[in-house]
């Protein structure tokens, strides 16, 4: 069953739809970083902050025009660590970066010291940036053709990477951002609406927002707990998944085998006869390259690179068809490895990724390239035949392996692009042979060099050692005799 704390960060985290990893509900929870239930009190000091604010011509929106009040009231920062809105603490030249070739200067609005730095040398805790009212965060801006045409959310960016201070808070009024930028990582953003967080619905946002930049988290309590550490170890969390994953995908792979093993024998062998004859390594390489379409597919459709029409998400997304298949083996349990029709509709998607489509509902540009070109492993989609009886259950659990983690669901909107490499590293380096019958394969011992052998069990010595049931002695004897049989392939093997 899972940890009620663990689900509440997650609503939250849902809503808010993070750009990248800034913190886990794992890592949250195992430092007792916990979301109050009860939020109405934090709502309340967070609306003497809001004011009614226009933007252009449009009607009034819940604004926060007074970011020092802000940040002084609702997060309870103190004067004497906030650095810039008094001019008596001005911001030091150190946090300003000119930018030479562009002609500007990147410098925040500001800057919250640590009270006891561990490096007295680099004493700042955040960086604060504050925008016109209802600035674009993402997009580009240029004032002439010599200027950096970068959004405020890259500049900002830039600017915590230079300083090295790795954490930043970005507003424009009606929307507040906690970037996470560590040195050699991809950045990490969580965005806070204002006007969400004024309604009784956004009580939970109003809390999680107070919850990590609070003062007593940011400069309290033991160093473990406060927000730099929570964040340095939600990454550490997150290496944990890819890791955790990276077995998956491998378990994966075996089932999508097992699933085109079983649909060439309801071909009667014509599904994969050709291919196995002249390169056996092309049936791993073609299941290897399904695997990672699939993977590709799953991060370009969390971070919203696929169409979002009801179309495509309802007949065509892979995640609508795993909650599809999640259903139907919950309904129809006995039945999903005689079910076919998943593994078609997967090839459709592949198909208009590559050749793309031009529908009044659903419109992708060919993307073409190599990853889902459909003449590289044709057996894929039945080669001159039918298309492969794959059944519903095979595509089931390979999809389940990939989006299921612990029982729960893994986003790949989290995981880096070197993360999603090392997924691909796990399920490189191996080759498909074809048995000729009943076989045993054995590993042998970690430091020995000889390869895995395979060995007919019709060339296996009897074991006359009864196994018998909780009785590792005899369980043991049996082994010993399959490894001796082993240990003579592997010298007689060798040459020796």
């Amino acid at each position: 069953m899972q940890d009620p704390a663990v689900r509440d960060h997650q609503a939250w985290l849902g809503y808010l739809q993070p750009d990248g990893l800034v913190v886990s509900p794992a890592a949250l929870v195992d430092l007792q970083v916990i979301l109050p239930r009860d939020t109405r009190e934090e709502q309340r000091r967070f609306l003497e902050c809001v004011t009614a604010g226009t933007i252009g011509t449009a009607d009034p929106v819940p604004v926060i025009a007074d970011l020092p009040g802000f940040l002084r009231g609702f997060l309870e920062w103190p004067d004497n660590l906030l650095y810039g809105p008094d001019p008596a603490r001005p911001l030091p030249e150190a946090l300003s970066v000119p930018l030479r070739e562009f002609g500007e200067v990147l410098e925040p609005t500001a800057a919250l010291a640590d009270a006891k730095p561990t490096d007295p040398a680099r004493p700042w805790l955040l960086l604060v940036q504050s925008l016109p009212l209802g600035t674009d965060l993402d997009a580009a801006v240029s004032h002439d053709v010599r200027s950096w045409s970068a959004s405020p959310a890259r500049r900002f960016e830039r600017l915590l990477r230079e300083t090295q201070v790795p954490i930043g808070l970005l507003t424009n009024g009606i929307q507040l951002r906690l970037l996470y930028a560590p040195r050699g990582e991809n950045v990490g953003s969580l965005t806070f609406p204002v006007a969400a967080m004024t309604e009784i619905a956004g009580r939970p946002i109003v809390g999680a927002c107070h919850m990590l930049l609070k003062r007593s988290r940011l400069l309290a309590g033991p160093a473990f707990e406060r927000l730099p550490a929570v964040l340095a170890k939600s990454r550490d969390y997150q290496s944990l998944v890819s890791t955790r994953l990276s077995g998956q995908v491998l378990e994966a792979l075996y089932d999508l085998l097992r699933g085109f093993q079983a649909a060439d024998e309801r071909a009667h062998g014509e599904l994969l006869r050709d291919v196995l004859a002249r390169d056996p390594n092309s049936v791993y390489a073609g299941l290897l390259n399904c695997l990672l379409r699939l993977v590709f597919l799953l991060y370009a459709e969390d971070r919203g690179l696929m169409p979002g029409s009801p179309l495509y998400v309802q007949h065509y997304s892979v995640h609508g068809l795993f909650e599809k298949l999640r259903t139907d083996a919950q309904n129809y349990p006995d039945t999903m490895d005689h079910r076919y029709g998943a593994w078609s509709r997967l090839l459709a998607l592949f198909r208009a990724v590559h050749g793309g489509c031009h529908h009044p509902q659903l419109q992708i540009p060919a993307r073409q390239g190599y990853l889902f070109n459909p003449k590289r492993f044709p057996f894929l989609e039945g080669g001159t035949g039918a298309i492969p009886l794959v059944a519903d259950g095979v595509i089931w659990r390979v999809l389940d392996k990939l989006l299921m983690l612990g029982g729960e669901r893994l986003s790949y909107r989290t995981l880096d692009v070197e993360q999603i490499g090392s997924v691909y590293e796990t399920i490189m380096g191996f080759r498909l042979e074809v048995a000729r019958g009943p076989t045993v394969a054995l590993k042998p011992p970690r430091g020995c060099k000889p390869k895995p052998q395979k060995i007919p069990v019709a060339q296996i010595e009897p074991c006359h050692t009864p196994i018998q049931v909780n009785d590792p002695s005899s369980t043991s004897a049996c082994i010993a005799a399959l490894m001796g049989h082993w240990s003579r392939r592997s010298v007689l093997g060798s040459g020796k």
